[in-house]
């Protein structure tokens, strides 16, 4: 299956960020229908020169420190794996902060693969990380399947788990991730909920600044789930005490309404054939108006869109898909926002950057506001375009020096 997370250029108004670094993640699928499948080029920047035998102090090991503080989980029950893209090849990080190619081979008598990266008998595991780019996963109590096949071009792949897909294997699993992108530009990192809410995991990133984002306030996750429950059209998306799904995928599953934000999409396309909607971006200032069943836009470049669906406002895709090119990837990013964030009909100026204006009608992204009312910095990326106006729960660093990653009470 493919995994739709949105391309832009700025998230909407910064250099660096998630979109651009894991633009591939929506690559080609693998066969198999429970999992998650990296493409070859995901998250890659670099030449496709073949990884050698590489260690941590030639990639520009970074110190890497995994702190369990779930309360609930003894050391020799978490497991951690560290897998991405090197050069346009799959790769995985070994125990001593080595890179090796995800390999066929690698498949045990189960059929999958066993990356996991131990953490030690007690207290907190120190590791490297070398130049790479890809996802931190953590796991509870038992192990991940990721899978080694091979893509459409026969070159190594590796299926990832998919917690909002019942048949996965690792459905059962706690299990979450972070994200990030390593090289010698810096460290770009996020606490991603855009799939799913599960395992709380908190980043420290210290180097030229100490900054941090992810952690929860103090009972943040039964927040979270409390919260989405609460809301009839969401609650089928909590799925016992593992997790809470996205809506997205939750629509896919038929366990949300395909139609939730259709009406609320009408309501622009109505409030906006009559009145200008002003989006501002680095590219300068669009404005738009509903034109036949196009919401079409003048200014630095001519761009347009199409009613979206319920699906393309949740999954920020489809109609509202944004490309790198500076000018509809950044108008798509915050439409999207402000469908999701359900600003549209009372800010007609674009992005609206007052938290306090979010959410704040009946028919809204209720996942997205618990993920935001939960987190001490009140940031979260509970959909692909909730970097808009800096809301996401995304940091870098150009000289970084070490990385935390806490997991966090459950």
């Amino acid at each position: 299956m493919t995994r739709p997370i949105p391309r832009g250029t700025s998230r909407h108004q910064r250099p660096m960020t998630r979109r651009r670094l894991f633009t591939a993640l929506c690559g080609a699928a693998v066969a198999g229908p429970v999992a998650s499948v990296l493409a070859p080029d995901a998250l890659a920047r670099g030449s496709r020169a073949e990884p050698s035998a590489q260690t941590a102090a030639d990639a520009g090991g970074l110190p890497l420190t995994i702190a369990n503080a779930t309360g609930g989980y003894d050391n020799a029950s978490v497991y951690v794996y560290i897998v991405g893209t090197k050069d346009g090849t799959q790769v995985r990080v070994t125990p001593d902060g080595g890179l090796a190619p995800v390999a066929l081979a690698d498949n045990g008598p189960d059929g999958f693969t066993d990356y996991a990266i131990p953490l030690a008998g007690s207290g907190e595991t120190v590791l490297k990380l070398p130049y790479l780019s890809g996802r931190i996963y953590v796991s509870l109590g038992g192990k991940l399947t990721f899978k080694a096949v091979a893509d459409g071009d026969g070159r190594p792949a590796l299926q990832y788990p998919a917690g909002w897909v019942s048949a996965d294997p690792s459905y059962r699993v706690l299990h979450d991730c972070a994200e990030f992108t390593y090289d010698a530009s810096g460290l770009y990192c996020n606490a991603t909920m855009v799939d799913m809410f599960s395992v709380p995991l908190a980043i420290r990133l210290t180097g030229a600044a100490d900054q941090s984002t992810g952690a929860l306030k103090d009972g943040g996750r039964a927040r979270v789930f409390a919260a989405v429950r609460a809301v009839p059209e969401f609650a089928k998306l909590v799925v016992d005490d593992l997790r809470v799904i996205a809506p997205g995928h939750g629509l896919d599953a038929g366990l949300f309404a395909a139609d939730y934000f259709d009406d609320a999409v009408d309501e622009v396309w109505s409030a906006y054939a009559g009145r200008d909607l002003t989006v501002t971006t680095y590219a300068g200032a669009f404005t738009g108006r509903v034109s036949g069943d196009r919401l079409a836009f003048t200014g630095p470049a001519s761009v347009s869109f199409a009613r979206p669906s319920t699906r393309d406002v949740l999954f920020c895709d489809g109609a509202l898909a944004a490309p790198n090119d500076g000018t509809s990837g950044p108008v798509a990013a915050v439409l999207g926002a402000g469908f999701n964030r359900s600003t549209l009909l009372t800010r007609p100026d674009q992005p609206s950057t007052d938290p306090a204006t979010f959410y704040a009608d009946p028919v809204t992204n209720h996942y997205a506001k618990a993920l935001h009312a939960a987190t001490v910095d009140a940031k979260a990326y509970g959909f692909a375009f909730d970097d808009v106006a800096g809301f996401a729960s995304y940091i870098q660093d150009p000289k970084p020096t070490a990385m935390r990653l806490t997991v966090g009470p459950l």
